[in-house]
Order: structure tokens, then sequence, then C-alpha cells
């Protein structure tokens, strides 16, 4: 073979080896950076889809003011998941801890009556002597009182039409269709304790002189209405 064309052969099958290598070395540096992006976007991936830090809320917060009726169990369900027995006894704890309602005002004034039932009223000598059975005092208003240890008036008791006076004499001449009882609460040291008195001597009367006892609404006296008003005392 000519030395020329040897020359020439050897250089363009050096020139294609070096080709091949280029190309080679390129191929290679191409896969190797497919493959960093590959694991650059695995990577990503792996950090969007875990769910720790997953910076996205899925979930509703509910405004505090929500959370007032945590907990509570308004007809104690036995179905609740959240039931249990510890809450039965914080539900009574918290009813036992609830204030009783507020206690209501003393009346200023305790008012009643007894009328008589007969179409005839009162004799004037008949009350004194059943005033005077019950420890009632005539006073110097000329009504009947009752008076304490210290001769101070409790309750008082007047007639009933105006001007509510009896007579200091001739009694046997003197009518009235019914007494009227009043006393006053706050001027007493032991209100409760005059009270029941009060009560008493009211029914005493009453049976007495065969009458008809009336709350302060001119109605018929009633053991609510006497408990009501003790309890206000």
């Amino acid at each position: 073979m000519d030395k020329e064309i040897l020359r020439i052969v050897i250089i363009a099958t050096g020139m294609v080896v070096v080709i091949g290598m280029l190309v080679w070395a390129f191929i290679k540096d191409k896969k190797a950076r497919e493959d960093m992006e590959f694991y650059d976007d695995a990577d990503d991936q792996s950090l969007t889809s875990d769910p720790l830090m997953d910076t996205e809320d899925d979930f509703d917060i509910a405004p505090l003011a929500a959370k007032s009726n945590v907990g509570v169990h308004h007809a104690h369900d036995k179905s609740d998941r959240y039931y249990d027995d510890d809450d039965d006894e914080d539900y009574y704890e918290q009813e036992d801890d609830v204030e009783p309602p507020p206690r209501a005002a003393a009346p200023a004034i305790i008012q009643f009556s007894i009328i008589t039932k007969a179409d005839e009223d009162f004799n004037g000598a008949d009350l004194v002597e059943a005033f005077e059975m019950v420890g009632l005092e005539y006073g110097s208003l000329k009504i009947f009182e009752r008076l304490d240890a210290n001769r101070l008036v409790d309750f008082g008791v007047a007639c009933i039409v105006e001007p509510g006076t009896f007579p200091d004499k001739d009694l046997e001449n003197f009518y009235c269709p019914g007494i009227v009882f009043f006393m006053q609460p706050e001027a007493l040291d032991d209100a409760p304790a005059v009270f029941d008195d009060y009560i008493e001597t009211i029914n005493l009367l009453a049976a007495k002189l065969d009458g008809v006892i009336l709350d302060h609404r001119r109605q018929p006296l009633t053991e609510a209405t006497v408990q009501a008003i003790r309890q206000s005392l």
C-alpha cells in the first residue's frame, strides 16, 4: 500500500476514534445530567408529598367562641362517644354551685284582715273581749296593739272602716264589718318571730269571731301566701 494512502487511513481512523470518544463522553455526560435531574425531581416530590412538610391547612379552625359549649352534655346521652361517668359528677357539682334565685323582698307593710261572715257586723264589746283574750292592748292611737317586752308595738289592729279607730266607751253600740291587721317588718328586730305571732293571733281571732281571713288583695288568705311572706322576712 502506498505510504501516503496508509497515512491518510491512519489519520482517518484516529479521527473516527476521537469522534467516537467525544460522542461517548457527550452521551455519558448527558445521561449523568438526566440522572441528576431525576433525583432532584424525586427529592422535590418527596418533600412536597411528605405530610409533615405540607404547609397547606386542610382543616377548618373553629373560632374560640365555638368552644363555649365543648364538654357540655345537655341531656347526658349515653350514646355520646365522649360521655363518661366523670361527666355526671362534674354536672352535678356544677348544679350544686348554681346560686339559688334571690329571695323576694319583704313587703313594707303586711296587711291582712278579718271580715264577718254574717249579715250583722262585729260588735264592739265582742271585739274587745276577743282582743283581750289574745293579749292585745288598747293604745293611744285608739287602736289595739301587740306590745313587746319593751312596750314597743309589734303590730296593730284597726277598724276596717275609716277613721279606723275604736271608741273607748259605749262599745256595745259600736259595730264594724271587719278589722284590719298591719305590721312593718323593717321596724322590727325579729320580724319572722313577730310574723308568726301575727298569723297565730289572726287565726285565733277569726275562730273567736267566726270571721273570714283575707290577704292584702282582699282574697281568702292561703298557706302559700303566708309561706311566701315568711320566706321574704
